[in-house]
């Protein structure tokens, strides 16, 4: 049986559109790859890009997009609202079919090794590859960001698994790893104030005090004018979107301030689209079989 993983690669250029193309045609041509879906935010400065297929071909390929991105964007003069320490600032490997974790592991690893050496490229692991408790956490590694990154790496506590103890001159460093699907998941609020996003993403993610696997932050949409919660959804098993946009609108309400929309980044399982509308359908007794196209999927 064929073996399928997902990798979810995210690049600091949103804005670039040379740029963008010549990082995403190694992912569009690449065989037993299949690119899903591609990403390019300009506030943010970000290009998120979800592919899926046979576990190398999807190292290899993701890789090449990489070397391109090391070679085409200077981190001296980014800025976007989006955290970031590198060009190649975080690519996640995941298990889809036929694939166990262990294995995921390993991609992340070699993918690690291999950047590092033909492009001279910090990189930590993080989550399940990570080597310490206190690696595991991408928002603890990338703390300080670009900006900071020399004088973090000086730390020996802040060796990197793999490259050099300097940030690439150009590139920055790199974090990738194994995990679970993420789910990347923003709301949109009816003000220009960033500083109540802020406030909001404080209460919602689990290091203040929030949901147990919400990772938040608040951004400015300068573009049209609009603040928004951005989150990372870590487990959307155990913490669903319809628990997260309750409690930003909980939380709005306390500054006379409502949701006007929402948004995903990239893909996500069906399963965390079922839980919200059996929540707020208040479906009973509802099972996914009696989805038709999960019944369609079932020889598939």
């Amino acid at each position: 049986m064929s073996k399928i993983v997902e990798s979810v690669p995210n690049f600091s250029e949103g804005r670039d559109e040379a740029v963008i193309q010549k990082i995403l045609e190694p992912l569009q041509k690449a065989e037993g790859v299949k690119l899903l879906d591609s990403s390019a935010d300009r506030d943010h400065n970000r290009l998120v890009v979800t592919l899926i297929g046979e576990p190398e071909a999807v190292k290899n390929s993701v890789l090449e997009a990489s070397f391109i991105a090391v070679d085409n964007i200077d981190m001296n003069s980014h800025q976007g609202e989006h955290p970031r320490m590198g060009a190649v600032d975080v690519v996640p490997f995941t298990p889809v079919k036929n694939v166990e974790m262990e294995e995921a592991v390993e991609l992340s690893e070699d993918f690690a090794e291999k950047l590092a050496e033909s492009r001279d490229v910090p990189v930590f692991l993080y989550e399940e590859s990570a080597r310490s408790p206190e690696r595991k956490n991408l928002a603890e590694i990338r703390k300080g960001e670009y900006e900071g990154l020399e004088e973090k790496l000086q730390q020996p506590e802040w060796k990197p698994d793999y490259g050099p103890a300097r940030p690439h001159k150009t590139a920055g460093g790199c974090v990738t790893g194994a995990r679970m699907p993420l789910v990347a998941f923003n709301i949109n609020l009816d003000t220009s104030n960033k500083s109540i996003a802020d406030r909001i993403a404080r209460n919602i993610r689990h290091s203040g005090g929030g949901l147990r696997y919400c990772k938040a932050i608040g951004i400015d949409l300068a573009e049209r004018g609009i603040a928004q919660v951005s989150m990372n959804m870590t487990n959307y098993k155990e913490t669903s979107l319809y628990q997260v946009l309750e409690m930003v609108k909980f939380e709005a309400e306390r500054y006379g301030v409502k949701i006007i929309g929402s948004e995903l980044i990239g893909l996500l399982p069906a399963q965390a689209l079922i839980e919200s509308a059996e929540y707020y359908l208040k479906l009973e007794d509802f099972k996914p079989e009696q989805i038709i196209e999960n019944r369609l999927l079932e020889d598939l």
